[in-house]
């Protein structure tokens, strides 16, 4: 009666997280890999927003929506790296049961928050390259507020009630999470009730922003590649759209396997499962500061400026 796992939800009760399931005897490495890439994403995303608060002239629609793109990447490395590290490192595998569900919601909401930043920000592509005489018209300050507010609603909208269903199913058997944060469908599984409900939620949910932000993010790119084609632009708008889009495959491919074999890949080894979902975080992160700000020039300029 006092083992706090045969108790339904209590606060405090916590869970145990298992790291990289059949990889626990290499957790130095491994622990090093994912510092490694912490620090650059760190130190890459950072300077991007040191940048853009120091310079003032850096004020144009896609360096806001940079500005977002590097805010929601520190955040959600940060939300998984720094206790995965406590894991390898400490072994503090503990984590408690308020802050699991403050994981779980972070990390969801905040790769929701940003696939709506690369489909704003592809947007913002074909309007500059389309309707270049429009674009300070259509992109205005106002505009952008509302479509940063619209992104961050929508995470809100979707995570919001899945972090609630998970967080009010009821806990009986084991609290040990076979993964490396606290992913709300290893979550769910450790429920005493059907958890398929949630995680039949959370595909609906994700499929729908992923497949929604892809298919205007692939009709942007047409419609930027058939207008800059026959024009002395030609081979520099494929070469950005070119980087553009491996990075979005990079985020999204890993993304869209990991949520369908958490709820339906049986087949798949746990590890790999694990690693994926961990790839699509943490790479991306590191990734992005140096595609889409780095290869800017005014970014470039003002970075060298502050060096």
């Amino acid at each position: 009666a006092s083992d706090p796992f045969n108790h339904s939800n209590s606060s405090s009760s916590s869970f145990t997280l298992v790291g990289i399931p059949s990889l626990e005897a290499s957790p130095t490495c491994l622990g090093i890999l994912f510092f490694l890439g912490y620090i650059i994403a760190l130190v890459g995303n950072g300077v991007v927003l040191l940048v853009l608060g120091l310079d003032t002239t850096l004020r144009d629609p896609i360096h806001c929506f940079l500005g977002m793109l590097a805010t929601i990447d520190v955040v959600m490395v940060t939300s998984i790296v720094p206790k995965l590290l406590s894991v390898f490192w400490l072994n503090s595998t503990e984590i408690g049961y308020t802050a699991c569900f403050a994981q779980m919601f972070l990390v969801h909401s905040s790769t929701a928050v940003e696939s709506g930043v690369l489909l704003a920000m592809a947007l913002d592509r074909y309007v500059a390259i389309c309707h270049p005489l429009r674009y300070q018209v259509i992109l205005n300050h106002q505009t952008i507020a509302e479509i940063g507010l619209a992104i961050v609603v929508r995470a809100l909208l979707l995570i919001g009630p899945l972090t609630g269903m998970v967080s009010n199913l009821p806990y009986c058997r084991s609290r040990v999470v076979a993964h490396s944060y606290c992913e709300h469908m290893a979550v769910a599984k450790l429920a005493c009730t059907d958890p398929r409900p949630s995680g039949l939620y959370g595909v609906a949910g994700s499929s729908l922003i992923v497949g929604m932000d892809v298919a205007f993010i692939a009709v942007s790119y047409g419609k930027i590649l058939k207008t800059a084609l026959g024009k002395k632009s030609c081979w520099k708008a494929l070469s950005t759209c070119g980087c553009h889009l491996c990075v979005m495959l990079l985020y999204y491919i890993p993304g869209i396997i990991s949520i369908y074999t958490q709820q339906f890949g049986s087949s798949v080894s746990l590890h790999t499962q694990v690693l994926l979902a961990d790839l699509y975080l943490t790479l991306p992160t590191m990734l992005n500061p140096m595609v889409y700000s780095m290869r800017t020039r005014q970014i470039r300029q003002a970075v060298l400026k502050v060096l």
